[in-house]
This record gives structure tokens, C-alpha cells and sequence, in this order.
């Protein structure tokens, strides 16, 4: 067993992994495990006191639990003459041997992560039932199904979005009368930027990815041109409730928006769509606020926020329809108000390829430990990697706010001067 790690990389990004970092707590060091990594999290320990806490790990039984019949599906049994893919339809069997086939790659070959997760997403929807026996996932509280797939930054979650409006929309358009798919789909965004990136999911955009990464072999192409994608900020699922339109000190006097009106103003060109699919990227801003959830400061605006989103969605289900809702996030967590060691990660997710795996694989950059300038390394650089903001220099600096938030402040101020001034003059005239 070495003391540590002298190279990350153990893995390549297009194979399944079969080898991992383990650590070893007693002797805080790393060996080199064989196989891969169970599927989970790791969570910061209660005791605040532990130098290099590597914390406690939290596996995901689901996750486990579908990785094995995933890869017995995609390889199939020869001997009991159950072919790979079994179940799948001819586009869905089509789209899944052009995107292993290398040959068909032009050398922009997928990676696995990226592989697992769209075919975890179909096994879910087009495999055998008596191979999904046992496989229960859990829902939000709502009323429209949502799967998620947990993938690390920088390992092409937009690809595999991609992939999946793809396969749900030529499956759709071969099929009208097919209920599994759809051929309409609302990507929500969490802001402006990633709405922006996200253009490129629109099959009849200028620089789409379909045409970029060749998701679609040349023959399918013009078919998906048939497919709808509307790319909305989560700003665009506000809505006013009877009360706020009461309190309003507007000329405005309409009351708050029916469901149907909400639903034509949010889906724009495809407002009559029904059983549309939901991609709802960077996911964990999407969550449902429990009523009892006391929440201060940072995490209270999130709260507000995933009201907003999710709300949103409720009414446009209750309108249309949502067949199903995809969550693509790197964190999917819920805030708890309370102890670090006690978050919630979203119980729906059914793939996962976290950060370390990443880093194995050699898919995102590797970490660097901090040295002197002598280059040695020194006892005095402990691990706050889970409790940084409880060092009282942080602490004390959380809610100051930056020189450009002071400047709006101080603006803010002076035009509220301004217009009581004005006000003031309009008024009284004659003392002008």
C-alpha cells in the first residue's frame, strides 16, 4: 500500500471503469482497488475536530442495483439466445449501434459515462419488464415522473441531451401512436448563459450538436428536423398568485393567469403540445420545498427558486401533460437546514459518474496539493475541504457584500432620494 497517489489517471474515458483510488482511513493512504467504484457520496463527518476528514461515505442502492442488469442488457446472453438491447425498437436498436460503432464516430467517439447514461435512460423506458423486476424509483411528491442522471462536470452532459431528445423523437415520429415518446421537448435552463449554450440542442439550429457530434446517422437526420425543442431560462415558469395580483400597486388589474394561458405563454411555438418531455438541466436548482423546512440566508432564495421551477412545471403538467422529466446535474442535493452530514440527494437518480471517477478516467483536470515554496509539504495545511465556513475568517466575511453590491446599494439609495424628490416638486409646485 503506497502513502499516496503519484498518478490519477487509471482509467480511459471510453471503457467501463475496473480500477479505482481507495482510501484507507487508519493509514490515511490510497491503494489501487480492482474493479469500479460503487455508486454513492460522501458526506462530511459530525466531528469538526478530525484533521483530513475524509468523511463518510453514503452508497446509492439504486444506482448499483441497475448498473449490473445495464450491462447485462447491452451484452446480452448468447447462450440463452437473448440478443444485446433486448426489447429495444429498430430506431432505438439503429441509434445505439451508431453511437457505439467507431466506424461511424468520424473519430468523435462517445464516452462511457456518456453511454451508461442514455442507456440506463431507454433500458428504464424500452427493456423487458422482467428484467426492471425489483427496480422500484421513488418520485418527487408530484405528479409527473422524474429520472435523473448524476454526472460530474465536464463529462458532456449537453451530448447525452442530445442523444436522448434524439431517440425520443425519431422513435415518436416513426410511430405516432407510440405513448413511450415524444417529439416535443422543454429544456429549462438555469440562467441566461446556459439557456444560450443550450441552443444547440434545437435540431434545426445553426451549429446543433446532432450535426456537430453526429448523434444521428446522415438517413435519420432530416426526420429529427420534425422535432420541437423550446430552451426557456427558469425565469420564464414565474407566475403571480391571486394574492400577489391583490397586493399589486400596478394599473394592471387582470387577475392571475389561468393554467392554460401559463402554458401557451411558456411553450411559445409548441403551446398545444401534449405529453411533451422536460430536460431540466443543472437539476438541483429544482426541488420541492417541504412545508416544514425552516431555511435561512442563501439557501431561502434557493428555496424561493425551486418553488418557482418546480411550480412551473406542475402547472404545465396539470395543462398538458409531462410524460417524463429528465434531471441532468453534477450535485443533485436538497438542502436540509441542517448539519452538513445530513443532505438529501434526490432518491430518483438512476445513473451516476461523480467527480472522482472523472478524474480517473482522465475526463476533467486533476487537483494539485498546495506546497511551500521550498516545494515540502507541511503539517500546518489541514483539510477544510468540508468545513471551510467554519473557519472564523470565512465566517465573518459570509454576508459582506462585494465593492460592486455596495456601489448598487449606495445607487439604490441615491435614486430613491431622487424620485422622493421629484415626487416632492410635482406636489408642491409652487414652491418650485
Amino acid at each position: 500500500m503506497s502513502s499516496g497517489i503519484d498518478h490519477l489517471i487509471v482509467n480511459k474515458p471510453y471503457d467501463e471503469p475496473n480500477r479505482y483510488w481507495q482510501y484507507d482511513a487508519p493509514s490515511m493512504s490510497f491503494k489501487l482497488a480492482t474493479g469500479r467504484r460503487p455508486a454513492g457520496y460522501t458526506v462530511a463527518s459530525s466531528n469538526k475536530k478530525i484533521v483530513n476528514d475524509p468523511g463518510k461515505f453514503i452508497p446509492l442502492p439504486l444506482v448499483n442495483q441497475i448498473r449490473g442488469r445495464i450491462k447485462e442488457w447491452r451484452e446480452g446472453n448468447a447462450a440463452e439466445g437473448i440478443a444485446p438491447y433486448a426489447g429495444v425498437t429498430g430506431i432505438t436498436r439503429r441509434l445505439l449501434e451508431h453511437w457505439h460503432n467507431p466506424e461511424e464516430r468520424e473519430g468523435r467517439r462517445f464516452f462511457f459515462c456518456q453511454l451508461e447514461a442514455i442507456e440506463t435512460l431507454i433500458w428504464l423506458t424500452e427493456a423487458p419488464p422482467a428484467q426492471k423486476v425489483g427496480v422500484e424509483i421513488p418520485n418527487d411528491g408530484g405528479e409527473f415522473r422524474r429520472l435523473c442522471a448524476k454526472m460530474a462536470t465536464g463529462t458532456g452532459k449537453t451530448i447525452v441531451m442530445s442523444m436522448l431528445i434524439a431517440w425520443h423523437a425519431l422513435n415518436k415520429i416513426t410511430c405516432p401512436q407510440n405513448s413511450l415518446f415524444a417529439k416535443n421537448f422543454l429544456v429549462v435552463a438555469p440562467g441566461l448563459t446556459v439557456r444560450n449554450r443550450l441552443s444547440v440542442l434545437v435540431p434545426a439550429g445553426a451549429g446543433n450538436y446532432y450535426d456537430e457530434f453526429n448523434i444521428v446517422p446522415l438517413g435519420l437526420r432530416e426526420q429529427l428536423r420534425q422535432a420541437k425543442v423550446v430552451v426557456r431560462n427558469w425565469h420564464a415558469l414565474a407566475w403571480e398568485t391571486e394574492e400577489k395580483v391583490r397586493k399589486r400597486k400596478s394599473v394592471d388589474k387582470r387577475g392571475a393567469m389561468s393554467d392554460e394561458a401559463y402554458t401557451r405563454e411558456v411553450l411559445k411555438e409548441m403551446e398545444s403540445a401534449r405529453n411533451f418531455v422536460v430536460i431540466n438541466d443543472e437539476a438541483h436548482h429544482a426541488w420541492r420545498v417541504p412545508a416544514d423546512l425552516r431555511l435561512r440566508g442563501e439557501e431561502k432564495k434557493e428555496a424561493e427558486e425551486a418553488t418557482v421551477w418546480i411550480g412551473g412545471l406542475d402547472r404545465l403538467h396539470k395543462a398538458r401533460g409531462i410524460l417524463t422529466a429528465y434531471d441532468f446535474s453534477a450535485t443533485p442535493f436538497t438542502p436540509t437546514g441542517k448539519a452538513a452530514d445530513e443532505e438529501n440527494l434526490f432518491g430518483w437518480i438512476v445513473s451516476d459518474f461523480n467527480l472522482n471517477d472523472a478524474i480517473e478516467a482522465g475526463l476533467v483536470k486533476t487537483p494539485r496539493v498546495v506546497v511551500r515554496d521550498d516545494g515540502k509539504l507541511t503539517s500546518d495545511y489541514k483539510s477544510q475541504f468540508y468545513h471551510l465556513y467554519s473557519v472564523p475568517e470565512v465566517r465573518t466575511s459570509l454576508n459582506h457584500k462585494s465593492e460592486r453590491e455596495q456601489m448598487r446599494s449606495k445607487q439604490s439609495s441615491a435614486n430613491v432620494g431622487i424620485r422622493a424628490s421629484i415626487s416632492f416638486c410635482l406636489k408642491n409646485k409652487s414652491a418650485v
